[in-house]
């Protein structure tokens, strides 16, 4: 492979670091929508607040790397990002098997944001970024930790859904 010019590396990382970072904010947004409908699920509930509380460690992170360039994050990308994961969190408020669709979207959700991570890596590899590398794999660790919490409850959640909608309880949410 032929060398890869380093300001294109790092335009891209930079371009990256503030697509992951709208990519957060919307994950913020997400969450929050889904807690305030979030119940009979407490195990769901407060899993999401804890990866919250990552998510807003990882924007932290990315703002230091983005100001360890010397840049800072696009507040239009996150304007914009808030208001898709709104609105896709009040798509599902329809359903009646709201937290089915939330658990799906999570999942894909959450692994987007680990194959964001894996790229952001690759470009702090090759661009001489080091310093980037720790919190971006510590980023990256927390969004697959994440998304297989949610692969591994989807059949037991799946399960108590039916057995709700069973009850004619309130089972989407």
């Amino acid at each position: 492979m032929a060398a890869i010019d380093h300001e294109t590396v790092r335009s891209n990382f930079v371009v990256g670091l503030r697509d992951v970072h709208a990519v957060e904010n919307q994950a913020l947004a997400l969450i929050d929508r889904q807690l305030d409908r979030l119940k009979n699920y407490d195990d769901v509930a407060e899993q999401l607040r804890r990866h919250r509380s990552e998510t807003e460690t990882q924007i932290e992170r990315v703002e230091a790397i983005l100001d360890s360039l010397s840049e800072s994050h696009s507040a239009l990308k996150d304007v914009g990002m808030k208001l898709t994961g709104n609105l896709a969190a009040l798509g599902h408020t329809i359903a009646d098997d709201e937290i089915l669709k939330n658990t799906f979207a999570n999942f894909a959700f959450e692994n987007f944001e680990a194959a964001s991570y894996r790229s952001l890596i690759a470009m702090a590899d090759a661009g001489g970024f080091g310093s980037a590398l720790d919190p971006l794999k510590q980023s990256l660790d927390e969004e697959l930790a994440m998304a297989a919490w949610i692969e591994t409850r989807i059949p037991a959640l799946t399960l108590k859904y039916l057995d709700l909608a069973s009850r004619g309880e309130t089972a989407g949410r």
